[in-house]
């Protein structure tokens, strides 16, 4: 179990850091307004999402699913499972923001797109907090 939660960590580093980037890209990329280094960020940022990002997170939700089986318990985890479930939605809608982009057509401008940028991190600090702490119960579950 322990080198099936080490891998489940490694590639979810890799996922997470591929979420942190893309989105930089994409802003390079709109404020130079696609420019002669269009080519580049297509390129860089298929092989980013296709080649890296996505059998990460595929890795980790895979991983994640194998360490449930592990009598995982308590209030923690439908919690965790719903803000991963936010990570697999930005992570596809990145990739519908690359298509686009990829075609040359500017979905958002760059405020919108760091702000994308920031939205993995909130979920990632959320996550890491519930499989840090583990409760069985929330506090305001008593309610």
């Amino acid at each position: 179990m322990l080198l099936i939660k080490y891998f489940h960590i490694v590639f979810m580093a890799v996922w997470l850091a591929g979420l942190f980037f893309l989105p930089r890209l994409f802003v390079s990329q709109v404020v130079n307004h696609g420019g002669k280094h269009s080519d580049y960020h297509n390129l860089m940022g298929r092989a980013l999402y296709f080649w890296i990002m996505t059998p990460a997170a595929i890795l980790t939700v895979v991983l994640g699913i194998i360490l449930i089986g592990f009598d995982y318990q308590g209030a923690w985890l439908p919690l965790k499972l719903c803000l991963v479930a936010g990570l697999v939605l930005c992570h596809i809608y990145q990739g519908q923001l690359l298509l686009a982009l990829s075609h040359d057509r500017k979905a958002h401008g760059p405020a919108v797109l760091l702000l994308l940028n920031w939205a993995p991190l909130v979920l990632m600090a959320a996550i890491v907090a519930l499989a840090a702490a583990k409760p069985l119960v929330f506090p305001w579950s008593a309610w």
